[in-house]
C-alpha cells in the first residue's frame, strides 16, 4: 500500500491497481479517518484493487474554515475528483455511517461508476430519532460559536483504533480521540450536516446493495437500516448481534466475511 495526496487536498492509500480485479472504494463517517479500514487492507488487498481514503477535514486530507464546506454535495465531488484522477470507471463503494450520505447522492449523479455498494452503519435517516431532534437545534448554536474561533487549516493524523477495539457508541475515550484528531470545526460542522433533510430516493438505487447494522447500535435504530434495506430494491440485509454502531471497528471478521461473500456472489454481474 502507498499513500498519496491527491491536489494537496485529499490523502489516500491504494495497492496496486490490476486491470483484471476489482475495484473496492472504503470511505469512513464522522471524525474517522481511513485508519477505521487497516484492519481490511490486509484481508482484500491481495485479491482486488483497494482505496482508502480520509474525507474532507478529517485525517490527512484538507480541512476547510465554513460550514458550507461541509456540505455533502462537496464529499461527493471530492470522491468523484479521486476516482476519476486515478482512471477508476467502475467500482465497489463501501461506507461506513456518515458516508453512506456521500454514497446515496454520489450514486444519484455518478451512478454509471458504482457497480454495487455496500453500507454500514449508514446515517440515512428516514425518520429522524429522538436524539437528532434534540441535538439538531443545539449543534446551530454550537457551531456558530465554533465559526468565530481562529481557524487551524493544519490537518491532523490518523488514530489507532487497536487502542479502541471492544468500545462501546459513546466510549469517552475512543470519541476523545476522534474528536481530538478531526478537530471542533471539522468534527461539528459535518455532524450538524449529516443532521439535514434529504431526499434519499432509495428506491431509485439499482444497483446491488448490501446492508450492513450492529443490533445494539444507539446512535442509529437497527429498524431504520433494516428499512433502507426495504426501499432500495433486491437489497440485501444483515445484522450483527452484539455490535453497537461500531462495526467496522468491533466485528472486523464479520465483516469483512459479509463484503466478501457479497461482492464473490455478484461478481458476474460486477465485472
Amino acid at each position: 500500500m502507498q499513500e498519496y495526496l491527491f491536489e494537496e487536498k485529499t490523502y489516500y492509500r491504494k495497492n496496486e491497481f490490476k486491470s483484471n480485479r476489482l475495484t473496492l472504494v472504503f470511505a469512513h463517517g464522522v471524525s474517522g479517518s481511513s485508519s477505521a479500514w487497516l484492519p481490511y487492507e490486509k484481508k482484500f488487498a491481495e485479491k482486488y484493487n483497494v482505496l482508502f481514503y480520509d474525507i474532507r477535514g478529517h485525517g490527512k486530507s484538507k480541512k476547510f474554515p465554513n460550514y458550507s464546506d461541509y456540505e455533502v454535495k462537496n464529499f461527493v465531488d471530492d470522491l468523484h475528483e479521486l476516482v476519476t484522477f486515478l482512471k477508476i470507471k467502475k467500482f465497489v463503494l463501501i461506507t461506513n455511517s456518515f458516508a453512506a450520505l456521500i454514497a446515496v447522492e454520489y450514486i444519484k449523479k455518478y451512478r454509471e461508476n458504482v457497480i454495487a455498494s455496500i453500507f454500514t452503519s449508514p446515517e440515512i435517516y428516514l425518520k429522524p430519532p429522538t436524539i437528532v431532534k434534540f441535538s439538531k437545534p443545539a449543534l446551530k448554536i454550537l457551531t456558530g460559536l465554533i465559526s468565530v474561533l481562529p481557524f487551524n487549516p493544519k490537518p491532523r493524523g490518523h488514530v489507532d483504533y487497536k487502542k479502541y477495539i471492544g468500545s462501546t457508541d459513546w466510549s469517552p475515550g475512543r470519541n476523545l480521540a476522534d474528536m481530538r484528531n478531526t478537530g471542533l470545526r471539522a468534527h461539528f460542522y459535518t455532524l450538524r450536516q449529516s443532521m439535514q433533510a434529504f431526499e434519499h430516493d432509495l428506491e431509485k438505487i439499482n444497483i446491488p446493495t448490501l446492508v450492513i447494522h450492529g443490533e445494539k447500535d444507539t446512535m442509529i435504530p437497527l429498524q431504520n437500516s433494516k428499512e433502507v434495506a426495504k426501499r432500495i430494491k433486491n437489497a440485501e440485509f444483515i445484522s450483527i448481534p452484539n455490535v453497537d454502531h461500531n462495526t467496522v471497528h468491533n466485528a472486523v471478521k464479520f465483516m469483512s466475511e459479509a463484503i466478501e461473500s457479497f461482492v464473490e456472489k455478484n461478481k458476474k454481474v460486477l465485472q
